[in-house]
C-alpha cells in the first residue's frame, strides 16, 4: 500500500466518507471533522506513518491537501 492509499484510508476510516469525498475535504466542511474527530486523525497519522507532529502542525492541518504538504516536513511523501 502506498503513502497516498494509508493516507486517503485514515480519513475514510476515520469520518466515514469515500476516498472521493476525501480528497477535497476541508475541517468542519462535515460534521464527523470536528475537534475530537481531528485528534483521532492525528493520531492515526501518528501511529500509520510513525512521526510525532508538531503543534502547529497539528492546528494547521486544515484540509486533505494541506496535510499532505505537512507530512513532507516528516519526510513522508503522500
Amino acid at each position: 500500500m502506498t503513502n497516498l492509499e494509508k493516507y486517503t484510508q485514515i480519513f475514510t476510516e476515520t469520518f466515514g466518507i469515500s476516498a472521493e469525498v476525501a480528497a477535497s475535504l476541508e475541517y468542519q466542511q462535515i460534521q464527523e471533522w470536528d475537534s475530537v474527530g481531528h485528534m483521532s486523525m492525528i493520531a492515526t497519522l501518528e501511529n500509520v506513518f510513525e512521526i510525532m507532529l508538531d503543534t502547529d502542525d497539528i492546528i494547521d492541518f486544515s484540509s486533505f491537501e494541506k496535510g499532505k504538504e505537512i507530512l513532507k516536513k516528516y519526510d513522508v511523501e503522500v
